[in-house]
């Protein structure tokens, strides 16, 4: 059932924007991987270089059909000790309706490696920093025992998917940067604490409505929404975040690479700027040609109705859609609408 957009709280949509939001996401799928091979076999599967991955960094990648199509995207974390090359732990998080699809191909192909596989889903929590002073909390809740001093924590690098140990009130977690803010994850028992320990370092809880207002001003797909197994990369928008164009072999490397240096994607990811508030899966047509269908949508704040939507390549920025079912127009503009 198509859904339509929430309007976003004010406040909550002003502390994601100026402060620090608060938000459980421990429902997110999480898989690990461990044993020496754990690298080399993951690189063969997923889109993005892996072979240089070392602990403290991380690196966002689809896992692909033969053909190139998505089955789902992830986030690789390479987790180990402070100062180690090669991580001890390759986290994978990913959202929940791709698990399984990932447990499967990892299952499957990791016969002749040494490597072993780990449910993490339900043994780690989850809460996303979201906004500006998400570094402020972070800094006040690692700062805030004695013994902090005496062993301070690494600096969490400024770079996309660095991570690092933290301890918060003297709760363990893995603190690991977006482009929202901070992800921390933990023990699946020492959730509730963390979360209570974050709000009184000045974190405020928000609404998931005002995350996914931000995430749709950011132009970000995500995997069941704007993101299914008819999509290829590129289309998404995916290639400079998701795929190396350099490293070896991979499932669906052939068509993703076919595409990219000689080929035109059919559809592009793009941005809607409504003329009234529509809803997921209406229709869109360019004059009386449908070319394509609404995913996410939004009552932003700051920019009124909006949406992301895959459209074929006739509509170009700049191109005026009619909203079929909701008799509203939309103009088509290149993403994102804001930028962080």
């Amino acid at each position: 059932m198509a859904s339509a957009p929430t309007t976003v709280i004010d406040s909550d949509y002003r502390t994601v924007t100026e402060g620090c939001g608060l938000l459980d996401r421990s429902a997110r799928g999480k898989l690990a991987l461990t044993g020496p091979d754990a690298r080399e076999f993951l690189n063969g599967q997923v889109t993005n270089e892996l072979s240089t991955l070392r602990t403290g960094e991380g690196r966002y990648a689809a896992f692909l059909t033969h053909k190139g199509k998505m089955l789902g995207d992830l986030r690789i974390l390479a987790v180990g000790e402070d100062g180690s090359e090669a991580p001890a732990e390759l986290l994978l998080d990913t959202e929940r309706v791709c698990l399984q699809a990932l447990f499967d191909m990892i299952r499957r192909f990791k016969v002749g490696f040494q490597v072993e596989l780990h449910k993490r889903t339900l043994e780690r929590g989850m809460l996303s920093l979201l906004g500006a002073q998400a570094d402020a909390v972070l800094d006040a809740g690692t700062h805030a025992s004695p013994a902090a001093a005496q062993a301070p924590r690494a600096k969490l690098a400024a770079v996309e998917h660095a991570n690092t140990p933290v301890q918060i009130d003297g709760i363990d977690a893995l603190a690991v940067r977006t482009e929202e803010g901070i992800d921390l994850l933990c023990d699946a028992a020492a959730t509730d604490a963390l979360h209570a320990a974050l709000r009184a370092h000045g974190a405020v809880p928000i609404s998931e409505q005002a995350a996914e207002c931000v995430r749709i001003e950011r132009g970000r797909p995500r995997y069941g929404i704007e993101l299914d197994d008819s999509v290829i990369p590129q289309e998404a928008n995916l290639n400079e975040r998701a795929v190396s164009f350099t490293k070896g072999c991979y499932v669906g490397q052939e068509t993703v690479a076919r595409l990219y240096y000689k080929g035109k994607p059919n559809r592009h990811l793009r941005g809607l700027r409504l003329s009234a508030p529509a809803s997921s899966g209406d229709e869109l047509l360019l004059g009386e040609r449908s070319v394509g269908h609404i995913a996410s949508v939004a009552l932003s704040p700051a920019l009124g109705p909006i949406a992301l939507a895959l459209v074929r390549r006739e509509a170009q920025p700049g191109s005026v859609l009619t909203v079929a079912e909701a008799g509203a127009s939309a103009e088509v503009l290149e993403l994102p609408f804001v930028r962080g």
